[in-house]
């Protein structure tokens, strides 16, 4: 309860200092109050997901951005309906049993040629179900994914808003990302800005939980020329892992369909991601100031530049081959050794049963060397329900073998 009074504190301050100078409000505030229990895991469509809606719309209008959705306000609605295969897309539509979706949107005009896109999700799974990595019906807080992505996001309005006046800056909380990149999407088919301006996009989704080594996973490198130069000249002391395709799971990859240069930074995956876990006394503050200010550096290392040359990637996702079992293993996707490190082992799965335990680094599954994550795929695609098969694991240094039955 003296969580919940705190909260309603914070968002009351937001409305009364409406007409006066703005609060300053920080990353620990934001993201306790987008994932707080009051917000029921802000599923796309709910009442929650409104609730955090019009609080992204009070903090963008005290930061004095202009109202950039639909009709002048912030907000640009969609409808779908959501989808029934997996591998199908949803269907925008008004018809019965569509859920509707909220993209929240600020501006900065500062009359430059060109905009900057800058965007995180703030959707999450609410209490659960599809795409929940837990058994069972609970608050999906969703503090790291990806109420940490829209906090930076807010960060870096507040440090733009008033430099590098070379640019002009969209800043969007997107709508419908957990049921398939639904509010990018639908913003790219129907803009609220001239697309054509958009110099590059720049997507936060999952930025709240920087490791001691500092890794930071940046993909989309490929999708310009210059951004391997650009991020490696401004890196403050992160180790880089980055991935060239313009094409992931988020939604920088709606904008660079529409030939947009994109960028997504992420942190890395956890044992929290997609259960009731994932909360915001979990996140490393410190670490998304780092981002933050990382981010801020490479806008200005830009702002003196012709419009970015853009440049198509290959396709990494039509490479992964699918599968007909799983492992019940979490990997380290920013692991950078040779195998594919656990990261998080789940109950009662095969490697959990197995004996396999996170950190261990998967060198052998089957007859398959297991070099890096793409050949720890193709290995366990040949595996169907029922099969057993051999697992030899790097634990600590030592070689450890197990059988797991699929």
């Amino acid at each position: 309860m003296r969580k919940l009074m705190v909260l309603m504190v914070i968002f009351i301050g937001l409305v009364s200092c409406k007409k006066e100078a703005p609060k300053k409000v920080t990353l620990q505030e934001d993201i306790a109050f987008l994932a707080s229990d009051s917000l029921a895991g802000r599923e796309t469509g709910t009442p929650q997901e409104i609730m955090a809606a019009e609080y992204l719309k009070q903090r963008m209008e005290n930061l004095g951005l202009l109202p950039k959705g639909n009709m002048g306000t912030y907000f640009q609605t969609f409808t779908f309906k959501p989808r029934t295969d997996p591998h199908s897309e949803a269907e925008f539509t008004t018809s019965d049993g569509s859920i509707t979706g909220t993209n929240v949107i600020g501006y900065v005009d500062n009359k430059a040629e060109t905009t900057i896109v800058i965007g995180a999700h703030y959707d999450h799974l609410g209490m659960g179900g599809e795409g929940s990595l837990y058994a069972g019906e609970a608050i999906h807080n969703g503090a790291d994914d990806n109420a940490s992505g829209v906090a930076v996001m807010l960060k870096l309005a507040e440090k733009l808003k008033d430099s590098i006046p070379e640019n002009n800056y969209l800043f969007m909380a997107f709508s419908g990302e957990e049921m398939g990149l639904l509010g990018s999407n639908f913003f790219c088919k129907n803009p609220t800005i001239d697309l054509t301006t958009v110099d590059y996009m720049i997507n936060m989704d999952m930025v709240g939980r920087l490791r001691e080594d500092k890794t930071l996973s940046i993909s989309g490198t490929g999708t310009s020329p210059i951004w391997n130069q650009v991020l490696n000249a401004n890196n403050p002391g992160f180790k880089l892992v980055l991935s060239e395709s313009g094409v992931g799971p988020s939604d920088h990859t709606s904008f660079y369909l529409q030939n947009i240069p994109a960028l997504h930074f992420f942190t890395g995956q956890h044992e929290d991601y997609h259960k009731p876990s994932d909360d915001y006394d979990k996140l490393n503050y410190e670490g998304m100031e780092m981002i933050t200010n990382y981010i801020f550096a490479i806008i200005s290392e830009l702002k003196d530049d012709a419009k970015l040359t853009f440049r198509t990637t290959k396709n990494e996702s039509e490479e992964v081959p699918r599968f007909k079992v799983g492992l019940g293993v979490m990997p380290d996707y920013l692991f950078d050794g040779k195998g594919m490190r656990i990261d998080g082992v789940t109950e009662s799965r095969p490697a959990a049963v197995a004996g396999l335990q996170k950190g261990d680094v998967v060198v052998q599954l089957g007859d398959s060397t297991v070099i890096d994550m793409m050949s720890y795929m193709r290995a366990l695609s040949v595996f169907e329900e029922g099969d057993t098969a051999k697992v030899v694991v790097d634990r600590k240094g030592k070689e450890v073998e197990a059988k797991v039955v699929f």
